[in-house]
Formats: structure tokens, C-alpha cells, sequence
């Protein structure tokens, strides 16, 4: 990876004939061919996803508060959705200046041995969403055949497809930006246009009292993609490319997909669902299809970073045994569990530590050190005072949002009755702990320029 401070990256050979692909270990040079239209198509599939769909209603009436007016719902939708993308667009900067995947980022941050803390989190967090991702795949396969054919074989078939995608990742962009977002805009564009001729409700009626908390839950949505961004921005032939074309391509379609969801649910029977819904419309069945073939670039992207992730650790293993290896846990993973409701809360406590960690991460790049002198390589020193910003952002959001995990969530709450703070619905546990890791961050880079003006007067 070439860096400010790094040893000088291999020629991108890889063993890997044909158009340019990714490096197969960590110290290769990577190559750069992706264009805006790459960077948009491949955003704008993961913008698309049957969970936003299903988790319509969580947007059209948050927990404890009455059901928002659909142009409430909208706007907080398009607010959320674009603050939290222009956070993932920003993350991804880094890897398109350095070339650097992710998680080997933070060793210019934490310093090599520390990252590796970070670095286990996002294994956790990427192959539980990988895990999550094949069981909805197979969850739609099977609304397609009415419950026909083993739940197993769906799981094996949806693995195999995501693993094989991932041995070859540039290619796996190339077949989105030809042929994949085509297909699902089309199909999309269809739902709409169906779902609008049915009849639209009336915008006005309900309330706008939830608003700021449906803001702060398509915020989070959305940067649930930022530890994993510049795995792929590192592709980018320069950063504007990557910048825009993650806001564009995620903001676009992932706003298209939760207002099409509100839109199906409000057209949902009480003892239906949106996927029904959808299926109940003429020639639903073969557009329901493309979303759910399309599904499987989710969990490409969580298999692949996990890759990258188990690379930081392990530099010289190459990528393609990493995939394998993690494509056959995954699947195996997914076969098993059936219940989501204690897991799924699992892996939004794991995954709140990233929105601080991009704080950190931002203000280091932009205001610190990060542009000219981070070391990527493997002898970078540790950084011990860059936790102190990172675990006050972490507190900070557990404070405003405890979760649900039984003992975890009773603690914070213990917390917030002691220091008497207690969240009201403007309080966003997204924005606040970013605010809150961005402004130690910003401390320690005044203090460290002051120490380095002060060596330099003496």
C-alpha cells in the first residue's frame, strides 16, 4: 500500500491475468480503474436491499412516538440518507488517496498493533451481516416459491454465488455498472409506477413529532457502510471520483428504496407483508426476482471486506484463500441460525463503535497527521492517545442509545440515572458521538502542532 510514511507497495502482478483485478496480498500496489459510473453503480446496488424495504414501518412510525405523515417520513428519509452517505463518502477518501483498504488505514491512526482492535470488530461485525444478508436472500427466494424447497439449499446456493463473487472483485463492478443497475433501476421504476397508479395516500395526514428520529435512523443505515468504504474507494482513480460517486450512487437509490417501502406498506393488508405486497402486482414476481438475485452484492461486500479485513492481520495470505475460507463460514453460519432478534441487537453495538471511529479517523486525515505523515506499514507506532476521542464518542453514543442487549442496555441506563442525562427525541446517538470524537480528536491534533512548534523553537 503506498502511504506517506509506508515502504514502497509491489507492482500489481498478483498472479491475475486479464482486466486489472485486486491485489491478492496486502503490500501489492493496487490498480485504480474505476470511474465515477464504477463507484455510482456499485453504491447504488448497495443502497437497494430487501431489508429497507421490510423495515418500512420502523420509518413510517418509530418506536414510542405516532405514525409520521408521509412527507414527514419522506423528508427525514432524504435528510438521514444523504447526512450518512456524505459520512461514508468522506471515510472512503483516505483509500482513494493511499490505496489502502480499510482497516489497514487505522494502522496510520492507531498504529499497527492497535488497529488490530478495530480490525476484530469489523471480522465480527462483516461476517454477522454476511450471515444476516444470505438468510434474507433465502428468505426471498422462498416468498418466490411460496415456501418451496429447502431453506438449506438456498442458503448453499446464495454462499456459493456471494464467495465466487468475491475471488473477483473488480470484475464482480464491471458486471454491476453493465448489466445489474440496469436491471434493478428498471425494476424499481416499475414497483413505483405500479405502486403510485394503486392510489397514494394522503401526504399531509399524521404526524411530524417522530421526525428527527426517523433522521437519525436512516443516518445510522447508512453508515453502517463506512468501515468498509475504502475497500473499494481504493480503486478509485482519484477521490472526487470516489466522493461523488458513493453520494450519489448510495443517497439516490437508498432514499428510492425506503420511500417505495412506505409507499408498498401503506397498500399492505394487516395480515400481509411489503414483500406480499409487492408480489401482488402484476408481473411482480420477475422484479421481485432482480431485487433478490441483486441482494447477494450485500453479502459480497460484507465476505469480501471481511478479506481485507483478516489481511491487515495477516498481510502476505492471499485474498482469494481468505474469501473461501470466509464465504464457507458465513454459509455455514447462515444454515444454523434462525433466531434475530438477540443477533441482530449484537451487531448494531458492534457496529456503534465505527460512527466514532470515523471522528477520529476524519478530523486525523483532514486537520492531523493522516495526509502527510501516517505510517501504513507494519512497523507504524502505537497511538495510544487516539483512543481517548474514540472510546468518548463510543460512551457517548451508548448514553443516548443504550440498545437492547439485556445487561449492556441496563448498565448504560444505571449510567444515564447517575449523571442525569436522559435522551430526548432532537438527541441523535449517530451525530453525537461523531460531534463528540471529532472534537477530542481536534484537541489532540492542536496539542500535538503546539508540542511540534514548541521542538521547533527550541
Amino acid at each position: 500500500m503506498s502511504a506517506p510514511a509506508a515502504t514502497e507497495p509491489r507492482p500489481n502482478s498478483g498472479g491475475i491475468s486479464g482486466p486489472p483485478e485486486a491485489p491478492l496480498v496486502l503490500d501489492t500496489d493496487p490498480p485504480k480503474p474505476l470511474g465515477f459510473r464504477d463507484q455510482f453503480s456499485f453504491w447504488a446496488n448497495l443502497g437497494v436491499s430487501l431489508i429497507g424495504f421490510s423495515g418500512a414501518a420502523a420509518f413510517l412510525q418509530p418506536y414510542g412516538y405516532p405514525q409520521l405523515s408521509l412527507i414527514a417520513a419522506s423528508l427525514a428519509i432524504a435528510i438521514g440518507t444523504v447526512v450518512g452517505t456524505a459520512m461514508v463518502a468522506v471515510s472512503g477518501l483516505p483509500g482513494a488517496a493511499t490505496g489502502a483498504p480499510a482497516m489497514a488505514l487505522l494502522r496510520g491512526l492507531f498504529g499497527t498493533k492497535l488497529s488490530y482492535l478495530p480490525t476484530g470488530m469489523n471480522i465480527v461485525q462483516c461476517v454477522g451481516w454476511g450471515v444476516f444478508e444470505l438468510t434474507v436472500i433465502a428468505m426471498g427466494i422462498e416468498k418466490l416459491t411460496d415456501g418451496k424447497g429447502p431453506h438449506w439449499l438456498y442458503v448453499v446456493i446464495a454462499g456459493v454465488v456471494t464467495t465466487a463473487m468475491s475471488l473477483r472483485p473488480l470484475g464482480m463492478l464491471r458486471i454491476l455498472r453493465r448489466y445489474v443497475t440496469i436491471a434493478v433501476g428498471v425494476a424499481m421504476l416499475y414497483f413505483t409506477v405500479q405502486l403510485v397508479r394503486a392510489g397514494v395516500p394522503d401526504l399531509t395526514e399524521g404526524s411530524w413529532e417522530g421526525f428527527l428520529p426517523v433522521v437519525d435512523a436512516s443516518v445510522a443505515l447508512a453508515v453502517s457502510w463506512v468501515p468498509l468504504a475504502s475497500d473499494y474507494t481504493r480503486h478509485s482513480r482519484d477521490g472526487k471520483t470516489a466522493f461523488w460517486g458513493a453520494l450519489g450512487g448510495y443517497s439516490t437509490t437508498g432514499i428510492w428504496c425506503s420511500l417505495l417501502g412506505i409507499l408498498a406498506l401503506a397498500q399492505t393488508k394487516p395480515d400481509q407483508d411489503v414483500f406480499d405486497t409487492l408480489l401482488g402486482i402484476s408481473a411482480g414476481w420477475l422484479f421481485f426476482a432482480v431485487l433478490v438475485v441483486r441482494e447477494v452484492d450485500q453479502s459480497f461486500a460484507n465476505v469480501y471486506s471481511t478479506a481485507m479485513s483478516i489481511q491487515n492481520l495477516v498481510p502476505r495470505l492471499d485474498r482469494r484463500l481468505i474469501c473461501l475460507a470466509v464465504g464457507a463460514l458465513v454459509t455455514g453460519f447462515a444454515m444454523l441460525i434462525d433466531d434475530f432478534s438477540k443477533y441482530e441487537s449484537f451487531l448494531y453495538l458492534i457496529g456503534s463503535v465505527f460512527v466514532p471511529l470515523l471522528g477520529v479517523t476524519a478530523v486525523d486525515w483532514f486537520l492531523g497527521r493522516g495526509r502527510t505523515a501516517w505510517n501504513l506499514g507494519q512497523d507504524a507506532p502505537a497511538r495510544w492517545a487516539m483512543l481517548v476521542p474514540w472510546v468518548l464518542g463510543f460512551a457517548v453514543y451508548q448514553l443516548i442509545n443504550p440498545g437492547s442487549i439485556g445487561w449492556w442496555a441496563r448498565f448504560w441506563t444505571d449510567v444515564q440515572d447517575t449523571l442525569y442525562v436522559h435522551p430526548q427525541s432532537w438527541t441523535s446517538a449517530t451525530l453525537f458521538a461523531f460531534a463528540a470524537s471529532a472534537l477530542g480528536t481536534l484537541a489532540l491534533v492542536r496539542l500535538d502542532r503546539a508540542r511540534s512548534a514548541g521542538r521547533k523553537t527550541r
